[in-house]
């Protein structure tokens, strides 16, 4: 069987488990946020956060909980590793320097887990578990918090009340997160991938010297890595390490979580707004590019230039030869489209424009099918500027699910849109202005300028992958990166939460015959060139000055 149709035959196998899974997932999570019973251990903890689950919540009260927690959980970790060296279980590592406790508790509760250290020679098993694996549970219910207030917005009407927040994040972690993630983790333990809390052991001679190893609870925490959209790596090799991801089945196993919560939101949107077809309206936007960029990526890296590339049968330079270039090409466009940020190969070593392709994934906001949350409140903010945009051609005032979008909602919209490209395009044109941050560039010229808009890029957009030629655990990046991470996670929030209340307060418009109609192909075909438009106007000067300038050069 050649390495193409084997890829195929993974991808086709990809697509009909997550076919399998939608309806049911969908669906269950949409009686979750829309349940008024609360089971026991959840009312153990309103009682100790002194919450009230049925207190409704107008979207600045949303916001507030959605910060106060944040800051909160940015400040804990914070300390868990300023504090390490003296906490039990910390195999003998020292505490972790302020810059780089900063930035890895930035990322960790941005959803990003950008990681400028060595997981298995920095973290002890207290961090990574008590502190790092919590918040990959929390990050992500966050996420899912904010876009069911979304969806409230839209689904309701006369009110400006979203839910409560701290029901949404209860119900996200103990209802949805941690189910699945008990039973993905016996799935990997049978796989091969490590659940221990092992300490530092020699495994043997190599080169004239000998290895160490940790252990740790690696495939509890790697499961949520991939279903919450976390990204980050028990091991600094990330999902390339045997411990975390042994064999080809583990690996389309992961691609599967990753994928699994995006796409099935979808279906929990259509069931609360009432309209199941506006849910595979957006869905069927979300396939058309994640199948697009892959097959586009896929492609690229099994075309054949040269005699090296010929015998190894396409680009296998960073790539594990247990996953192949098809294995590879699926998981790192699910990555990047994804806010993940797992890797099972290097970007960096990817074609030129193997290595623009998951830049741009990111780039387009990571909504296709997106992050845990963001990626369906970031697809939505889209619909209703591909409604703007139908509105204006044939001079209608816009809806959306009933809803008008007028210039409150637009402007809302605009600045969500606009927050992101302001970061990457910022930070990358001070750091290449500067001279000190160059220096971190292992690479000149284009790849070099590639490794520093990839970072920003990955941190603004709350990725967390990286072309691995760049030094970036100095003040600089750890600082800067530190800020995109959090300015690109929760001030896109502000203008979600802000939308969403004042979709709550619209009375509904009724239909009628000049209706846009947005649940018919023609409409999804409209959101998906909007997308791609305006990511496309506001990125491809950078992307010719990197990725594209190397692409065509080699």
């Amino acid at each position: 069987m050649s390495p193409q149709v084997a890829g195929l035959l993974q991808l086709t196998a990809l697509i009909a488990a997550l076919a399998l899974a939608y309806r049911p997932l969908g669906d269950y999570m949409a009686r979750v946020y829309s349940s008024e019973k609360n089971y026991r251990p959840e009312k153990w903890i309103y009682k100790a956060v002194g919450a009230n689950p049925a207190a409704e919540m107008r979207w600045p009260a949303y916001l507030r909980a959605v910060l106060a927690f944040s800051a909160v959980s940015v400040l804990f970790l914070y300390l868990m590793q300023r504090a390490q060296g003296s906490l039990p279980g910390s195999l003998g590592f020292s505490s972790i320097d302020p810059d780089q406790a900063f930035n890895t508790a930035a990322s960790f509760v941005a959803n990003t887990n950008w990681q400028s250290y060595y997981g298995e020679q920095a973290m002890g098993h207290v961090v990574q578990t008590g502190g790092l694996a919590v918040q990959n549970f929390l990050s992500a219910a966050v996420g899912m918090a904010v876009a069911v207030a979304l969806v409230r917005g839209f689904a309701r009407s006369r009110t400006g009340e979203l839910g409560n927040f701290w029901a949404d994040l209860v119900r996200g972690t103990v209802r949805i997160l941690l189910p699945i993630s008990v039973i993905g983790a016996i799935v990997l333990v049978a796989c091969g991938a490590i659940q221990n809390f092992s300490g530092i052991h020699e495994v043997g001679q190599f080169m004239g010297g000998t290895q160490e190893w940790n252990g740790g609870a690696v495939a509890s925490q790697e499961v949520i890595k991939e279903l919450g959209t976390n990204g980050g790596g028990y091991f600094n090799a990330n999902s390339s390490h045997p411990f975390e991801n042994p064999d080809p089945f583990s690996n389309l196993f992961e691609i599967f979580l990753i994928l699994l919560i995006p796409f099935a939101l979808t279906r929990t949107f259509g069931r609360m707004v009432g309209s199941l077809k506006q849910g595979y309206a957006i869905l069927g936007a979300m396939a058309v590019i994640w199948i697009g960029f892959t097959a586009l990526m896929m492609w690229t890296e099994f075309a054949h230039r040269g005699p090296a590339f010929e015998i190894a049968g396409g680009a296998m330079e960073g790539k594990e030869t247990r996953f192949g270039i098809a294995g590879s090409s699926i998981f790192a466009v699910a990555t990047t489209l994804t806010s993940t940020g797992a890797v099972n190969s290097f970007h960096s070593s990817y074609t030129g424009f193997g290595g623009g392709i998951t830049m741009l994934g990111m780039q387009l906001g990571e909504i296709a099918p997106g992050g845990v949350g963001s990626g369906l409140y970031g697809m939505l903010i889209m619909a209703i500027i591909a409604v703007f945009i139908a509105g204006l051609m044939v001079g209608r005032t816009p809806e959306y699910l009933g809803k008008k979008i007028g210039t409150r909602q637009i402007k809302l919209a605009a600045c969500y849109i606009l927050v992101t490209p302001a970061l990457v395009l910022g930070f990358t044109a001070v750091a290449m202005a500067l001279p000190t941050p160059a220096d971190s560039m292992t690479n000149a010229g284009a790849h070099g300028f590639s490794e520093i808009l990839y970072a920003y890029t990955s941190g603004a957009n709350n990725n967390g992958s990286a072309f691995a030629g760049l030094n970036a655990d100095t003040q600089w990046f750890n600082t800067t990166i530190g800020i995109a991470m959090l300015l690109g996670r929760f001030l896109p929030m502000v203008f979600v939460l802000a939308l969403a209340g004042s979709l709550a307060e619209q009375k509904p418009v009724p239909e009628t015959a000049g209706t846009l109609r947005t649940d018919k192909p023609l409409y999804a075909g409209l959101l998906v060139g909007t997308i791609l438009i305006i990511t496309g106007l506001t990125y491809f000067p950078a992307l010719a000055l990197g990725p594209l300038a190397e692409g065509l050069a080699s």
